[in-house]
């Protein structure tokens, strides 16, 4: 097995021209080489020198991780932040690194579409949908199971599915009692909030939302923030089952690690 034939099978399910176009999704390091043989994949969100030396210790040469661990460009590689040091730890131990970032976020099966079936949404379909391909696109607009949810039950649902301990949310419409459709972006999807309103949902569940998006907002739909690790830690589900139904006796980690650097008080 090569890195190639793993991450080949990636972008079959999460084609990389689905990617925003500030976005990095693709290779980050491949100081053997992308044909190497693989020896085992460590699966993350994001790269850190902790997942790296993890990827070490289990004798993995193949990291794949959602964030890409270069994402913003680097100046210099001295060590200096968590990301140099990453990098020069994957280079020095021989270890590839591919990230699929919004190219999986985009996916007709991906990461949004992901967080409504675990929340047991139906009727999915983009909430953005891609130019090219009607059933690819950023986030959902679905109805919740049975045809209603209220809105004290959709937020308890979300904090169960999630792992999230707390959520921020709103007031929601005056009178809001029954929710027929919900919108969902994984991420930092604050930029779909009236996305979501124009597509008729009374809910909308996302997070990083700013203060002023609340203020603005809050009174329209009823906005569910529930963190940003919280909403694409299960990533690492959807990399790990790619993966395993294409290559069943492939050996495949999951980065033990990793823990939401925010914690609540």
């Amino acid at each position: 097995m090569t890195h190639n034939d793993i991450i080949a099978a990636i972008e079959a399910y999460a084609d990389p021209s689905l990617q925003e176009s500030w976005d990095n999704t693709g290779w980050q390091t491949t100081p053997m080489g992308s044909s190497d043989e693989c020896s085992g994949v460590m699966l993350c969100l994001d790269v850190t020198p902790a997942v790296v030396e993890e990827a070490m210790a289990q004798g993995c040469n193949l990291i794949v991780s959602h964030h890409p661990l270069i994402f913003k460009g680097l100046r210099t590689i001295t060590g200096a932040t968590q990301a140099e040091r990453a990098v020069i730890l994957a280079i020095r131990h021989g270890i590839a690194v591919y990230s699929s970032h919004t190219a999986l976020d985009s996916a007709p099966a991906g990461v949004s579409r992901e967080l409504g079936s675990l929340l047991g949404l139906t009727d999915m379909r983009p909430l953005v949908p891609d130019r090219h391909d009607p059933s690819a696109g950023l986030g959902i607009i679905s109805s919740p199971a049975g045809g209603t949810i209220s809105p004290d039950s959709l937020i308890e649902a979300v904090k169960r599915v999630y792992g999230a301990p707390k959520v921020r949310v709103t007031s929601g419409p005056e009178g809001l009692c029954e929710i027929h459709h919900v919108a969902l972006s994984s991420g930092s999807g604050g930029e779909f909030i009236m996305t979501a309103i124009a597509a008729g949902a009374e809910a909308y569940i996302s997070s990083d939302i700013r203060y002023h998006d609340f203020l603005d907002h809050g009174r329209d739909i009823l906005i569910i923030d529930t963190g940003h690790f919280e909403s694409e830690i299960c990533t690492k589900s959807i990399f790990s089952r790619i993966i395993s139904q294409k290559f069943p006796n492939f050996a495949v980690h999951t980065a033990t690690c990793e823990h939401n650097p925010v914690t609540y008080v």
